[in-house]
């Protein structure tokens, strides 16, 4: 499974809420809800190494219809310190069924804040996406190790979102 890209840069794309922009780099939601790969109270910033997954990891969760008619913005930074980031593999992991969509389970959870308590930058194959690929980031650890390059309104193409649908 190809996973590297032309360019040797690692980016994180987020599509964020226009409401929570401010706080988009905090983990904020991650930390009271849990998620995938942190439990509760552990803060973690979810994105992709693309655009399209980013989108697609929005639309799984909230729909195209919140895309379509909920202001939302795209982010993408850059990380500067790519040899920091961690790429898990299904190998790599204790049990591979956690890469089936679904809620996560303790484990998994327990399993992703140990990693984002190492690295500042998580790599993990996407749920949504089978050969797309998420970046989970530790606010804390990874602050100056990136920097924002892309923050525009997104516009969803109303294609995904027809009349009726």
């Amino acid at each position: 499974m190809a996973v590297q890209s032309a360019s040797s840069e690692l980016h994180l794309w987020r599509l964020e809420r226009k409401r929570h922009l401010a706080s988009w780099n905090s983990g904020i939601g991650a930390e009271l809800a849990g998620g995938r790969w942190n439990s509760k109270g552990h803060p973690a910033v979810y994105g992709s190494l693309d655009p399209s997954t980013a989108i697609l990891e929005v639309a799984a969760h909230k729909g195209f219809k919140a895309l379509d008619t909920l202001p939302h913005v795209l982010i993408c930074a850059r990380v500067l310190a790519p040899e920091r980031a961690h790429r898990i593999t299904v190998d790599s992991l204790p049990n591979p069924h956690w890469l089936i969509p679904g809620s996560p389970g303790k484990g998994q959870q327990a399993h992703g804040d140990r990693l984002l308590d190492r690295h500042p930058f998580v790599i993990v194959p996407s749920t949504v996406s089978r050969y797309s690929w998420n970046i989970v980031m530790n606010p804390v650890t990874a602050e100056g190790l990136y920097e924002v390059v892309i923050e525009e309104p997104f516009a969803l193409d109303t294609r995904l979102h027809p009349p009726g649908g």
